[in-house]
C-alpha cells in the first residue's frame, strides 16, 4: 500500500466518524425536543400547547446548547495547539472566569447598557485580556504545564473574588442572574438571546478550516514559518477567535467547565492529531455531549433542574484529574 493509499484510508475513516457522531447528534438532538415533563410524541398531531413548549422552550435551548458545545470545545482544541498544552481549556486556565467577571462589570457599572449584545462584547474582552495574560506568559516564561496551569487557577480564583464581591452588593435579580451564570444553565433561554449565537456559528465554521495551519504550527514556528504560514497573524485570529466563542458561551450559558478539555484531548487520543479533521469532529462531539447532558439536567430531579455546569463538571471532573495525572508536568 503506497502513501496516497494510506492518505486515503486515513480520510475514509475521518469521514466515517463524522458521519456516526452526526448521526448521533440527530438522534440525541430530536430525543431532546421530545422528552421532559410533558412527553411530545413525534406521530400525530401537536396540540397548542405542544408547539409552544417546542418552538419557545427547548428548540431555543437546543440550539443553545449545540452553539456553546462546539463553541468550547473548539476553542479548546486551537488553545491546546496555541499553548502547547494538552491540559489547556478556556473554564481550566480562568478564560471562562474572565468572561464571567466582564460581564459582572457591565451589570454593576453600567447596568443600564445590560443586553445580550453588550454581555457578548464584555464577556469577549474579559476572554480576550485573560487569553491575552496566558499567552504572552507561556511564550516569555516558557512555562511548564503545572505552573501554567497554576497561573489560569490564579487567575480563575482572581476573577471569582470580584463576583463574590459582587454576591455580596446585588440586589435579589442580580444574584439571580449571577448564579445562573456562575453554575452553567441554559433554561430559559429565548429566541433574543440567540443574537449571540449568529456571530459564534461563522467563527466556529472559520476555525474549523484553520486546521491545516494548526497542523503546521504543532511543528513549531521556525517550521510553521518555511512551510509559508504567517504566524504572528494567524497567531492574533486564532486569539480573538477564541475570545469571541468564550465570551458567547459564557453570555450564553454561563461558565460551563472541563467540555472544552475532555472532548479534544479524547479525540486524539483515538483518533489523531489532524487538526483539519479534529476541529470538524470536536465541534459536533462537543455539541453531542453537550445535549446530551442537558437531558441529563433536565430529567435527573423530579422537582428541580440540575445546573448544566454541574453536570459537564461532574463527568469532566474525573477525566481531567487521571490526565492532570497522565501529565503531571509535561513541558
Amino acid at each position: 500500500m503506497d502513501f496516497s493509499q494510506l492518505l486515503h484510508q486515513k480520510h475514509q475513516r475521518w469521514m466515517r466518524y463524522a458521519f456516526i457522531l452526526l448521526f448521533a447528534l440527530f438522534v440525541t438532538s430530536a430525543a431532546y425536543l421530545m422528552v421532559g415533563e410533558l412527553f411530545i410524541s413525534p406521530f400525530g398531531d401537536l396540540s397548542q400547547l405542544e408547539l409552544q413548549l417546542l418552538s419557545q422552550l427547548r428548540l431555543p435551548r437546543l440550539l443553545a446548547a449545540i452553539a456553546i458545545g462546539a463553541s468550547l470545545v473548539v476553542s479548546g482544541a486551537v488553545l491546546q495547539v496555541l499553548l502547547g498544552n494538552v491540559l489547556a481549556e478556556p473554564g481550566v486556565l480562568g478564560i471562562s472566569g474572565g468572561a464571567s467577571l466582564g460581564m459582572v462589570i457591565v451589570l454593576f457599572i453600567f447596568p443600564a447598557l445590560a443586553s445580550p449584545q453588550a454581555f457578548m462584547l464584555a464577556a469577549v474582552l474579559g476572554a480576550l485580556l485573560f487569553t491575552l495574560i496566558l499567552v504572552g506568559m507561556a511564550r516569555a516564561m516558557k512555562l511548564t504545564t503545572a505552573r501554567l496551569l497554576l497561573v489560569g487557577v490564579a487567575l480563575g480564583i482572581m476573577s471569582g473574588a470580584v463576583v463574590t464581591w459582587a454576591f455580596y452588593f446585588s440586589d435579589d435579580l442580580s444574584l439571580r442572574q449571577l448564579m445562573y451564570w456562575l453554575m452553567g444553565s441554559i433554561g430559559g433561554l429565548s429566541w433574543y438571546q440567540h443574537l449571540v449565537t449568529i456571530v459564534m456559528l461563522p467563527v466556529v465554521v472559520w476555525l474549523c478550516f484553520q486546521g491545516a495551519a494548526l497542523d503546521k504550527l504543532m511543528m513549531g514556528e521556525t517550521h510553521a514559518k518555511q512551510l509559508g504560514v504567517d504566524v504572528d497573524a494567524i497567531r492574533w485570529k486564532l486569539i480573538v477567535a477564541v475570545s469571541v466563542l468564550v465570551g458567547g458561551a459564557v453570555a450564553l450559558g454561563g461558565v460551563i467547565g472541563f467540555v472544552g478539555l475532555v472532548v479534544p484531548h479524547l479525540l486524539r487520543l483515538a483518533f489523531g492529531t489532524e487538526n483539519k479533521y479534529l476541529l470538524p469532529i470536536s465541534a459536533v462531539s462537543g455539541a453531542l455531549l453537550l445535549v446530551f447532558a442537558d437531558i441529563i439536567a433536565r430529567l435527573a430531579l423530579d422537582s428541580a433542574e440540575l445546573p448544566l455546569g454541574v453536570v459537564t463538571t461532574t463527568i469532566g471532573a474525573p477525566i481531567f484529574i487521571w490526565m492532570l495525572v497522565k501529565n503531571h508536568d509535561s513541558r
